[in-house]
């Protein structure tokens, strides 16, 4: 029976594990929803129905392969307060507003500065301190019982294995938890009196523990298989880019849920608080730059239901009748946050061009976002992106932009957990199949119509018209 490790891919919209090979290659994926429950205290990761999955998925699988290892690969935003045994409180869905004016402006009054953790102040609770000091407020006698605050990923580590740990990829991801120059928690952490629930930090390649026994029982694994510490899925998605250093700095797109830039070239001294730019930090602890916006959510919005690959025909149709989309089309995140989704000229009169419609305005969003970054290096697509055949060339098609790459598979967080479980061994990064070069899609007019575009945005961020709801659907 071949060996092999499980990736555990939590994304906010999927979850997936993933058999990959001792070569990188995957072997079996297992896919489904990530549902958020929305009864209880407040809206919550189902994490008691996500673990019945992994373990009868684990059981199943362990029939295919011998399954040495699991790695956890989480999005951010997201932690777990626990007592010896369990959560004393669900874990909070970032997506939920967190209601209580009050206590919001109070947060906003104690969060350390933006030059001290390039965590920009978020909404909802996209700043994991934020969501802290709401549940300690709201629920102080819960809160008080907690022995360990574990990122996301750890949290999952933890469950299999029984070791507590904190990793610096999940701690830097705009949580106003981190200070990345310094390489330690915020003022924050201490102000609010967090510091003694930091478990110990451990690299994300460590491996904590094995797999407790009555889960290896459970599953047929052996008691053997070791639980590494695990990263946040962006960051995943730049390790086999981390490792290639022979290649240069390079900016990984990572795509999903959210499309993330990701600067590798070190700079910081461009990012603006008010257009969603951070730090991110990498497994190594070094800070990257960082742009984003919702950008998976936002075509699932444009494309609609069901979706219909589009073909170069109706790309060139819209750009002909100059039909575009002006964000911004989810309710978080980005440098457009806030801000009601448009659309101008005749509307997509069928599926295919509702995602011929998604197609441009996701690109035009993520040369933006590139732009802002100030971004001098190639350009690699990771993620689900890398599905779409259009989306790479026409990024590569707009003048200015550097060279495009598209990853050869959909998935840089599967790579990258592999590349964890291999990353004492110099050798493997070199194993995983190097990007291809994306050939431009020189539309017609397409470069006319970038640039209205953009004069339409710039004219909509001088407005400053906001709003808390997105009132265009294509149905």
């Amino acid at each position: 029976m071949v060996e092999a490790l499980a990736v555990f891919d939590i994304g906010k919209t999927n979850i997936k594990l993933t058999l990959v090979d001792d070569d990188g290659r995957e072997l079996v994926v297992r896919r489904r929803a990530n549902v958020i429950r929305h009864d209880g205290l407040y809206p919550h990761h189902d994490v008691t129905a996500i673990e019945s999955w992994l373990l009868a998925t684990l059981k199943e699988l362990a029939q295919q392969a011998n399954i040495t290892a699991i790695v956890p690969i989480t999005h951010g935003a997201t932690a777990a307060l626990v007592d010896a045994l369990d959560l004393v409180l669900p874990i909070v869905d970032y997506e939920q507003g967190l209601p209580d004016a009050a206590l919001a402006q109070q947060y906003e009054a104690l969060r350390a500065p933006f030059g001290q953790t390039c965590s920009p102040l978020l909404g909802q609770g996209l700043n994991l301190g934020r969501q802290l000091h709401w549940l300690q407020q709201r629920y102080p006698d819960a809160f008080g019982r907690a022995r360990h605050l574990l990122m996301y990923p750890q949290y999952w580590a933890w469950r299999l294995c029984g070791v507590a740990a904190a990793e610096v990829s999940s701690l830097g991801c705009h949580t106003d938890l981190w200070q990345p120059a310094q390489a330690d928690y915020s003022t924050l952490v201490s102000t609010c009196g967090w510091l003694p629930l930091m478990p110990p930090l451990r690299a994300a390649w460590d491996v904590l523990g094995n797999l407790q026994p009555h889960l290896a029982a459970a599953t047929g694994l052996s008691p053997a298989c070791r639980i590494l510490c695990g990263a946040h899925d962006s960051n995943a998605s730049l390790l086999r880019y981390l490792k290639a250093t022979r290649e240069g700095p390079r900016t990984v797109l990572s795509t999903g849920t959210w499309v993330i830039a990701a600067a590798l070239d070190g700079r910081a001294e461009h990012l603006q608080e008010q257009s969603d730019m951070l730090c991110n930090v990498n497994v190594l602890g070094q800070p990257v730059s960082c742009m984003r916006f919702m950008g998976g959510r936002e075509f699932a919005e444009l494309a609609g239901s069901p979706t219909q690959v589009c073909d170069i025909a109706d790309l060139q149709m819209l750009i002909d009748q100059h039909s575009m989309a002006l964000p911004s089309f989810a309710d978080c995140g980005g440098p457009f946050a806030g801000k009601v989704g448009r659309l101008l000229g005749p509307l997509p009169a069928s599926a295919a061009q509702r995602y011929a419609m998604a197609t441009l305005y996701c690109v035009l969003m993520t040369e933006y976002c590139l732009e802002l970054l100030d971004v001098q290096t190639p350009v690699v697509v990771e993620g689900s992106f890398t599905a779409n055949p259009y989306f790479a060339p026409l990024l590569a098609s707009l003048a200015g932009t550097p060279a495009v790459y598209c990853s050869s598979d959909n998935s840089g967080t599967t790579a990258g957990g592999w590349l964890l479980h291999h990353w004492q061994e110099n050798e493997r990064s070199a194993q995983l199949t190097l990007p291809a070069v994306a050939t431009p899609l020189p539309l017609r007019g397409w470069q006319a119509y970038r640039q209205q575009w953009r004069i339409l945005i710039e004219e909509l961020s001088e407005a400053g018209i906001a709003s808390a709801s997105i009132p265009v659907t294509i149905a």
